[in-house]
């Protein structure tokens, strides 16, 4: 089945069954009733329509928001009474029967539904409860106080009250009130104070609150959270009113690891039609342009170009190798549910790649995510893109979804500095990704999908034609086309007694095809790779003392033709890994994680590292890292450079063996940040310092230093990076948000012997984000500062060819107005601008005017390739 069939029918699968309801005919003799039976979560429905499947019941549904029991029943073939005894023998109350005390105690802890002590009983007696420290939401009946939280031993406990209004400005407390996880069995009641406690599900963060005779609703809970939970005072159905202020970026104050988590609603603040875009309002993150003109982008962290960024989507691996030029361009913005950041050295779970940091992408999940989001999106550059996710529930136990993206430009005369070169490639973009989840609330989750991208681009010239022109002198042209398709599937299991202790695999199977030409080059590629995974995690004695130990396996086969010469490596890494973390207290924590792999091409190496938290007092934590990373370099993908310019390729190999004859990169990377929290103009604020080095004990090369060549060795001497930056948050006034930054690098590598800052990287950078939200509307403003640039030497051109030694420095601003109409099924309508002040590089391209002259290149970007640009979009949601 092609791609699009395949779409047409998943599409049409979906929107059958948006609106499928079951219906019952009744017929003679039948009798149709609906009464009370207490109950709180899915396996409360569970239990209770699984009593009813007998001889003489037709239907049985019990509602778990109303709690009411729909039943169809023959009075001839089975009593009411004997119905009523059913229910309550298998422990759910109704209002004249109540269910034996031995019967209603064996229930889960999840359904005991009566009162709130006798679910803190069960919880005590929980090993892994008991000893640890609450986290206490502390909601006022007149405001919203910032919810307290702290954690120990991995396990956090949420405590709440659930109020109702009485009309007359009043509050009291509403005993009974359902509070659990969106699609989840965890749940509890409040008791005859209000209060309810229950177990923060790490995967969901989307807590319902539903009483009987009042309209349920969800609130997302998170880290500095701050709700108020007030539930209409009249006996009709109304809305629970809910007032919850969600951090649109947040870090996880108690884990050892620094991960700062971006939500969706900060993607919001721009356009983000794919992730390259999600980092605008980010000052940790860089976002440039490969080169002139073939439209690809690369991140910059630490001061390290993202090839030494690991790159993952929800903890598989993510676009790499091959796909790393157009990777971020490959995953679409309104797919994306969180990006969590990490600088420096994390997990070794996660593997051995990463050297600056790690960014893992978490998609929206099916279980919990829109039932329906459309997005259209549109440029006055020309560029139209189109999203839509659709989301299904298909029983108690599955759920499925499908992410659609497409795009396209077709704008050939796009050329702001009248060059005669395309600043943006025109084609089409198509990708999906079909997905499935299993979670039987026992202890049991699957995981499975495909995931399928085509893309092809023409670029070049504005007058090229690939018909006429292509592999000829006439007009300089580009064309890319990548077909990737991916198979991914989880499986793991949590031990119902023991939730501390869980298993799980991981497995991806990744085929990437590029075919592509610059000019008169030709470059085609293709990767395979097998990813997988198996982790087990557990105690030791207590849960001060965690631990988790797995092994790992990596396959990639690596075919590429450049200029007629073959280049072909199969790489094979099986590992294993161990990692133990030591939390004594609310103060003090370590990860300390020691990993072993054997590479088929060189040979086995050690990954250590360590992460250290400390809290000398409360709102102060100090973070330290330091370890090892190692990966190998894809010296033409990830160097694009090679393609779109004159400059002759000279690799200087050592072993002929190994990739490309060079050998594999290594680094070590210390780090240290500082959280520092604080009140300011009565809100919370907070500030934060981190410096970063990292040192190269080898490093692939590539010295562009001479205009004519570029050329690919091992490292001889030092190379190093290292990273400052200070950034302020604070809300000067109630939902205005200011975010503050400035940040240093000082990034070397020796060249032909000599030490010397590395090109196209700037020394400075400011950045501020403005954001603010009034009846509707969100208003966010970003401008950056990007100090000089220091350029390759281009002194042997002639001298309408050669560039300054230096670029200026430019300031850049984005701006975004958007207004949310309606609540259940809201309409966001966004317009922005991007670079306000149309500020972009004029001499983008070398010798432009001859592209087929030595002089050629296009790879000297240090600013922006395109100018002003103006944008808007409908965004269409059903929750």
């Amino acid at each position: 089945m092609k791609p699009l069939q395949y779409v047409l029918v998943l599409y049409l699968f979906f929107t059958g069954m948006v609106t499928h309801a079951q219906n019952i005919n009744l017929t003679t003799g039948d009798t149709a009733i609906s009464f009370k039976v207490h109950g709180v979560c899915e396996q409360c429905k569970d239990r209770i329509e699984n009593a009813l499947k007998v001889k003489g019941v037709r239907s049985a549904v019990w509602d778990m928001e109303s709690q009411q029991l729909s039943l169809v029943y023959n009075p001839a073939k089975i009593s009411l009474d004997k119905i009523e005894n059913r229910i309550v023998a298998v422990g759910h109350d109704i209002e004249n029967k109540k269910a034996k005390i031995g019967v209603y105690s064996a229930l889960p802890k999840c359904c005991l539904y009566r009162n709130m002590d006798a679910a803190k009983n069960e919880m005590k007696k929980d090993p892994v409860i008991a000893p640890l420290q609450e986290i206490i939401y502390t909601i006022d009946s007149s405001s919203a106080k910032t919810m307290q939280r702290s954690s120990e031993n991995g396990v956090i406990i949420i405590k709440g009250i659930v109020l109702e209004d009485d009309n007359r400005g009043k509050f009291r407390p509403l005993a009974n009130a359902s509070v659990y996880w969106l699609g989840s069995a965890q749940g509890a009641m409040t008791d005859s104070t209000g209060l309810f406690s229950i177990v923060q599900d790490s995967n969901n963060h989307n807590l319902v609150v539903s009483y009987a005779g009042y309209k349920s609703d969800t609130l997302n809970v998170h880290e500095s959270t701050e709700l108020k939970i007030v539930l209409a005072s009249n006996k009709q159905l109304k809305e629970v009113t809910v007032s919850s202020r969600l951090k649109t970026t947040y870090v996880n104050n108690y884990s050892p690891i620094r991960t700062e988590t971006m939500l969706s609603t900060e993607l919001l603040k721009a356009a983000c039609c794919n992730l390259s875009e999600s980092f605008e309002t980010n000052p940790s993150v860089d976002v440039s342009y490969n080169d002139a003109v073939t439209g690809s982008k690369q991140i910059q962290l630490l001061g390290l170009s993202g090839n030494y960024t690991q790159l993952t989507v929800e903890n598989l691996p993510g676009p790499r190798g091959i796909a790393t030029p157009l990777g971020l361009n490959s995953i679409a913005g309104p797919w994306i549910e969180s990006i969590q950041l990490t600088k420096g050295v994390g997990s070794v779970a996660n593997g051995y790649e990463s050297i600056a940091g790690q960014i893992n992408v978490e998609l929206k999940k099916p279980e919990n995510s829109e039932k329906l989001l459309a997005n259209i999106y549109v440029n006055d550059f020309g560029k139209t893109d189109l999203n839509l996710n659709l989301a299904k529930k298909i029983s108690n136990k599955w759920s499925v979804g499908l992410l659609l993206h497409d795009d396209f430009l077709y704008n050939t005369k796009l050329d702001f500095n009248k060059d005669g070169f395309r600043d943006q490639p025109t084609g089409n973009t198509l990708s999906l990704v079909n997905r499935y989840k299993f979670d039987n609330s026992k202890g049991v989750m699957v995981q499975f999908g495909i995931k399928v991208l085509q893309d092809r681009k023409t670029g070049g010239e504005t007058r090229f034609d690939p018909d006429s022109d292509k592999n000829t002198t006439n007009s300089y042209g580009l064309g890319i086309n990548t077909e990737r398709y991916e198979g991914f599937a989880k499986v793991g299991y949590v031990f119902p007694a023991k939730k501390y202790k869980s298993i799980g695999f991981q497995a991806a199977a990744i085929s990437h095809n590029q075919d592509a030409y610059f000019g008169l080059t030709t470059y085609n590629a293709n990767q395979k790779t097998v990813y997988a995974n198996l982790i087990y995690q557990s105690i030791i004695s207590t849960t001060i003392h965690k631990f988790r130990t797995g092994f790992s396996f990596v396959y990639d086969k690596y075919d590429e033709i450049f200029k007629a010469n073959h280049y072909a490596r199969t790489e094979v890494v099986p590992g294993v890994f161990g990692e133990y973390t030591f939390t004594p207290n609310d103060k003090f924590s370590a990860v300390v994680g020691l990993r072993a792999d054997h590479n088929s091409l060189f040979g086995s190496f050690i990954t250590p590292r360590l992460n250290l938290r400390y809290e000398p007092v409360k709102g102060t934590t100090i973070r330290g890292s330091v370890g090892r990373g190692q990966r190998t370099a894809n010296i033409f993908a990830e160097n694009t450079s090679v393609f779109v310019s004159a400059r002759q390729v000279n690799i200087i190999t050592t072993d002929a063996g190994k990739a490309y004859g060079l050998d594999p990169e290594v680094a070590w990377n210390k780090g240290l940040s500082v959280d520092q929290k604080f009140r300011l103009f009565g809100n919370d604020a907070l500030l934060t310092v981190d410096y970063f080095r990292n040192d190269f004990t080898n490093q692939v090369v590539v010295d562009v230093e001479d205009a004519r060549t570029v050329k690919f060795y091992n490292l001889t001497g030092k190379s190093y990076s290292n990273s400052f930056q200070a950034a302020l948050n604070i809300e000067p006034l109630k939902k205005f948000e200011i975010r503050l930054a400035y940040r240093f690098f000082d990034v070397k590598t020796t060249y032909s012997g000599k030490l010397t800052e590395r090109p196209l990287i700037s020394r400075n950078r400011a950045f501020a984000n403005l954001a603010y939200a009034i009846q509707g509307f969100k208003f966010d403003y970003t401008i950056t500062y990007n100090g000089e640039k220091r350029l390759p030497d281009t002194q042997s051109n002639p001298v309408m060819y050669r560039l300054p030694s230096y670029s200026p420095g430019f300031v850049l601003m984005n701006t975004q107005v958007s207004k949310t109409v309606g609540k259940k099924q809201p309409l966001d309508i966004y317009i922005g601008v991007e670079n306000l002040a149309n500020f972009f590089q004029q001499d983008v391209i070398v010798a432009a005017d001859q592209p087929f002259n030595n002089y050629f290149d296009a790879s000297m970007v240090w600013g922006p390739v395109n100018g002003r640009m103006f944008y808007g979009g409908v965004r269409f949601t059903i929750k």
